[in-house]
């Protein structure tokens, strides 16, 4: 029988990237205005407050996985609530897809901004704010259309190139597998099969955690690998498997192989190697995810990242990634990287995502980059 602090913990991860919950009404003050609408599919909302200091803010969400409810009218949650009493104002995308969305996000904020702007063609200047996948979001807008924004941020963000997403998450699914063998209640297959496409999430996480449960020594090596809580297995597996499985979708195949890979820190590393499965990726499908969620770090606008402390979503592995790509690529300015904060995925207080965007605000000169430099 799945036990309450099971469904607690399938529900929080499944829905951990998409934090703070964009169903969690905030209220607004009788001096915002605000509108909702639909825009090519996307629900989309806006919120100017009276005392507008002429800023946007593109709010770019994080992984909402298939299936999930969306309220209508998409609603305004804890931080953007803040940002527009501090005087900025925010637009936010609910995206037309669901799932791994980035490619598409990308599209629909773009629309959605310049909705905005010829509405308002006084905005003084506009920024890109992402959280977890929506941080990949932010990046990817910020690399193909520098000229529209001033800087971005990202907080929490899963920022990482498809492929080295794609790996990442293959990584977690065959060293699952290869520990815990033949696991009762998973696909024969591996969490990499197309069978787990079909395999209810809480009966996923169930069945991860019987089988760590029933071998503590290896799940003990499997979660130092992978920067977790051996508690924490379960729920970061399963979540891997959702995204694997997202990124076959949008794919078309498998777009990632593991073939060439050496592997290390799993214990025995030799018979690690030797027994881990190995998996051929589809060419066609590892072009098209290049083509789609492609990070180079050729950036040519300021970039404000943010963490947090033992946040199983975005492990401490993950954050040098693209700052090492912006360094390869000669970005102008490079990313900065504040101090991580809070424990958790997008542990942060609402005064926290104003100062960071604040922070960006404050480091350009008097004179306004972005929307109001164009004709």
């Amino acid at each position: 029988m799945r036990t309450a602090a099971t469904v607690s913990l399938c529900l929080g991860l499944c829905t951990a990237l998409l934090l703070p919950p964009s169903w969690a009404k905030a209220p607004v003050t009788p001096e915002t205005h605000s509108e909702t609408g639909t825009l090519q599919g996307a629900p989309w909302r806006i919120d100017v407050p009276a005392h507008w200091n002429g800023e946007l803010v593109m709010y770019a969400h994080g992984f909402e996985p298939v299936g999930t409810p969306r309220p209508d009218p998409w609603p305004g949650n804890p931080w953007s609530e803040a940002l527009v009493k501090a005087g900025y104002a925010v637009a936010q995308s609910g995206y037309a897809d669901q799932g791994w969305a980035v490619r598409g996000a990308i599209d629909d904020l773009e629309r959605l901004r310049a909705q905005f702007v010829a509405r308002h063609p006084d905005t003084k200047r506009s920024w890109i704010l992402g959280f977890s996948m929506g941080g990949a979001v932010a990046i990817g807008t910020l690399e193909r259309m520098p000229e529209h924004y001033s800087g971005g941020i990202s907080m929490c963000g899963a920022n990482l190139p498809g492929d080295v997403l794609a790996a990442e998450v293959l990584t977690s699914l065959v060293a699952f597998e290869y520990f815990f063998p033949g696991a009762k209640g998973l696909p024969e297959g591996g969490l990499s099969s197309p069978a787990t496409a079909t395999l209810p999430q809480g009966e996923m996480v169930d069945a991860i955690t019987a089988a760590v449960q029933s071998r503590p020594e290896a799940a003990a090596v499997l979660a130092k690998r992978l920067e977790l809580k051996v508690d924490e297995l379960a729920g970061t597996v399963s979540l891997h498997a959702l995204v694997f499985q997202q990124l076959v979708k949008i794919s078309g195949g498998i777009p990632v192989s593991n073939k060439d890979t050496v592997y290390a820190g799993f214990g025995d590393d030799k018979a690690f190697n030797a027994g881990v499965r190995r998996i051929a990726a589809d060419p066609e499908a590892n072009a098209k995810l290049d083509r789609d969620l492609r990070l180079t770090g050729a950036l040519r606008r300021p970039l404000l990242l943010q963490y947090n402390l033992h946040d199983p979503s975005v492990t401490p592995r993950f954050e040098p990634v693209y700052p090492a790509l912006a360094a390869k690529a000669g970005a102008t300015p490079q990313p900065r990287t504040l101090p991580p904060s809070g424990e958790g995925h997008c542990a942060f207080t609402p005064e926290q995502i104003v100062e960071a965007v604040s922070i960006q605000s404050r480091s350009l000169p008097a004179r306004p980059t972005g929307e109001a430099r164009r004709p």
